[in-house]
C-alpha cells in the first residue's frame, strides 16, 4: 500500500502530467465511491453510501443545487461503473494529449473544468426550464466526466480538425468526424433514459467549441480557473526561509529601479516565418506526431497572430 501511494505522490511531482494527473483523480473518487457502496451493503448501512453520492453528484433543484454548490464540480470526478469511468477515461487520454501538447497543462485543466460547468449549467437549465425534463426524469440527478471529457475532445477537434486517429478495424479517421458522431448521438439520446447526461454532453460540447474559437481570437475564457490553480498552488507550496545579504539587497533594489524606469516585461514569443516553415516542412515530411511539444505550441502562437 505505502508503494502505492509513493507511485501515486510521484505522479503528482512530475511537471507536465496534469492529464495522467485528472484520470488519477477521476480514478481514485471511483474507487473510494465503490469502496463505501460495498462496506455500506456488507454493513447493512446503505445511508452512508447514498449519503457519499448526495454529496458529489449534482442535483437539478435549484434548492438543493443551492445548499451544494460544490457538486457543480464534484460530478465531473464521481463515476459508480466500471465501463462509464472506463470510456471517458479513454476518451479524455486520446484527446486530452493533443490539448496539453499543443495548448499546455493550465488550458487541458481549464477546459476540462470548464466543460463541467457548462455541462451543469446546460443541465440545470434545461431540467428547470423544459416541463418535459422536469416531470417524467426530474429525479435523475448527473454525475461522471462525459461532459467535461467531450469538452477536451470538441476543443481539440476545432484545433485540429484534420488530425488523424488509426483506429481498429477502420483506419485512419479524422477527429473532426469522430467527434462529430459522438455529439450527434448525445442529441439523439437527450430525451432518453440518460437525458440528464446527454444534456450535459451538448453543454460540454459548446463550451469546448467556443473555448478553443475564443483562444484563437486572443480571448482566454480560462483564466479565472488558472488564478484559482496558482493561488491553490501557492497555498500548498512551502516557503523556505530566505537571507538576504547586504550585496542581494543592494541588487534586488538596483534592479527594482530598473524595472521602474520602464523595463519591458517577459512575453511570450512569436515564432518567425522561417520557423513556422520548418515546422510545417517537419508535418508534411513526418506528419503531426513527429512535432515536440515546444513546436505544436509554437504553432498554435502563429496560428493566433495571423
Amino acid at each position: 500500500m505505502s508503494g502505492l501511494l509513493d507511485d501515486f505522490r510521484s505522479e503528482f511531482r512530475k511537471p507536465n502530467n496534469t492529464l495522467v494527473q485528472l484520470i488519477l483523480v477521476n480514478t481514485v473518487v471511483f474507487l473510494t465511491v465503490v469502496l463505501i457502496k460495498v462496506f455500506a451493503q456488507v454493513s447493512g448501512n446503505l445511508q452512508v453510501s447514498q449519503w457519499v453520492m448526495n454529496q458529489l453528484q449534482m442535483p437539478w433543484s435549484p434548492g438543493a443545487l443551492a445548499r451544494k454548490p460544490w457538486t457543480v464540480i464534484t460530478y465531473a470526478f464521481t463515476h459508480v461503473e466500471p465501463f462509464h469511468i472506463l470510456f471517458n477515461m479513454l476518451f479524455l487520454y486520446y484527446f486530452g494529449r493533443l490539448i496539453e501538447e499543443y495548448l499546455g497543462s493550465r488550458r487541458l485543466v481549464g477546459l476540462y473544468l470548464l466543460g463541467a460547468l457548462g455541462g451543469g449549467l446546460c443541465y440545470a437549465i434545461c431540467y428547470n426550464l423544459i416541463p418535459y425534463f422536469s416531470v417524467p426524469v426530474g429525479t435523475q440527478s448527473l454525475l461522471g466526466a462525459s461532459g467535461a471529457a467531450l469538452a477536451v475532445a470538441v476543443g481539440a477537434a476545432t484545433l485540429l480538425p484534420n488530425y488523424t486517429f488509426h483506429m481498429l478495424f477502420i483506419g485512419p479517421v479524422r477527429i473532426k468526424y469522430i467527434v462529430l458522431f459522438f455529439v450527434v448521438l448525445s442529441f439523439f439520446n437527450s430525451t432518453g433514459e440518460n437525458a440528464g447526461g446527454n444534456i450535459a454532453h451538448l453543454g460540454g460540447a459548446m463550451v469546448g467549441f467556443c473555448y478553443i474559437k475564443l483562444l484563437q481570437n486572443g480571448s482566454d475564457i480560462g483564466r479565472p480557473i488558472y488564478w484559482v490553480m496558482d493561488a491553490w498552488s501557492n497555498m500548498l507550496r512551502p516557503k523556505p526561509p530566505v537571507k538576504v545579504s547586504q550585496r542581494q539587497r543592494s541588487t534586488q533594489t538596483a534592479a527594482s529601479a530598473y524595472a521602474t524606469a520602464g523595463s519591458p516585461g517577459p512575453s511570450v514569443s512569436i515564432p518567425d516565418q522561417d520557423e513556422i516553415d520548418a515546422i510545417l516542412d517537419k508535418i508534411g515530411r513526418s506528419g503531426y506526431e513527429s512535432l515536440t511539444r515546444e513546436e505544436k505550441q509554437k504553432l498554435f502562437r502563429a496560428s493566433q497572430k495571423s
